[in-house]
């Protein structure tokens, strides 16, 4: 006997879902949230390491070393070790801490001549107390002598702000070049050292100073500002001649600090850009102009690590 089917019974069974088909369906659902969770979090740890990295950045002190070849070095100074460093900006943000071991670092290096670029704290008062927390730390090592420029954080208002301010970077070991140069007797030869007061915050007189160089002295010329450099090329010595300098020393720029976000902290904007940080040569002279290693304005940096130099020297 035939099996009743009603009239609208379909003429084959209905499908019955397979017992399978729903957990395979539901593990793929759950695959899915699970990388879309995973890229969230990626996605979230990336953007708090962009926000956090400038800050760790900053603490990243890097050393640039470099070997310069020069004919007009005296062969007594062969290998000399010259070790830069700028734009210190001790405060609130650059410690007594950070200090003593950026002293540990430099004296690590070795160095015959220490040479500072400026902008030793956030202010002229500032820079008085910098100097004589730098008497309290270990003392810096150096052959031949430690100098020093003022920055325009350091300058003050008037004359007797910078004649305070050269008492205590002497009191502190360091030889103030405010519009002066000195020379260094290394066996039959010298160094001339030369510096000028700072371009915005004091009273540069570079034709003063280099009427005071010799051609006989292997000279090297030290301002905070780098946007003196096109005067310095069209200054001439006591004799007449153009070729005084052999290496030129510079800071204040901070390299932009934050690179690709650097306008919007406006940092050195009277500094043009071809002279915004690096190495390079013009009209044969070695010219550097330092990263520096403290902050302004914003106590990060982004692709722009801090820095001290050390330069050797070799005579051929």
């Amino acid at each position: 006997m035939n099996e009743y089917r009603g009239k609208h019974a379909p003429s084959t069974p209905w499908p019955v879902a397979s017992s399978a088909s729903v957990p395979v369906r539901a593990a793929r659902h759950l695959r899915k949230n699970k990388h879309r969770r995973i890229k969230w979090i990626l996605l979230l740890i990336f953007l708090l390491l962009l926000a956090v990295w400038p800050f760790l950045e900053a603490r990243i002190l890097t050393t640039d070393q470099v070997i310069l070849k020069s004919e007009a070095l005296p062969a007594d100074a062969n290998h000399l070790r010259v070790v830069f460093l700028s734009d210190i900006h001790w405060g609130f943000w650059y410690t007594d801490g950070d200090l003593g071991r950026l002293v540990a670092t430099v004296n690590s290096l070795r160095p015959d001549l220490v040479i500072f670029g400026g902008d030793y704290a956030t202010d002229h008062d500032s820079a008085l107390r910098f100097f004589k927390t730098l008497q309290s730390l270990p003392k810096i090592h150096a052959r031949y002598g430690i100098f020093g420029v003022p920055g325009e954080s350091d300058c003050g208002e008037d004359a007797q702000d910078r004649t305070l301010l050269k008492e205590a970077m002497s009191n502190a070991g360091i030889t103030p070049l405010f519009n002066s140069s000195e020379r260094i007797l290394i066996g039959s030869g010298k160094i001339c050292i030369a510096g000028i007061d700072d371009v915005i915050g004091g009273k540069p007189d570079l034709k003063a100073v280099v009427a005071s160089v010799s051609d006989a002295d292997y000279v090297i010329f030290v301002a905070h500002n780098p946007s003196i450099i096109p005067e310095i090329q069209l200054t001439r010595d006591a004799s007449g001649s153009l070729n005084w300098l052999h290496l030129g020393l510079f800071g204040h720029t901070h390299g932009g600090q934050m690179k690709l976000f650097s306008s919007l902290l406006g940092i050195a904007e009277d500094v043009p850009e071809r002279y915004l940080s690096g190495w390079f040569t013009e009209n044969r002279v070695d010219l550097l102009v330092s990263r520096g290693i403290g902050t302004s304005v914003f106590p990060g940096r982004f692709l722009c690590p801090p820095q001290i130099h050390l330069i050797e020297i070799v005579a051929y």
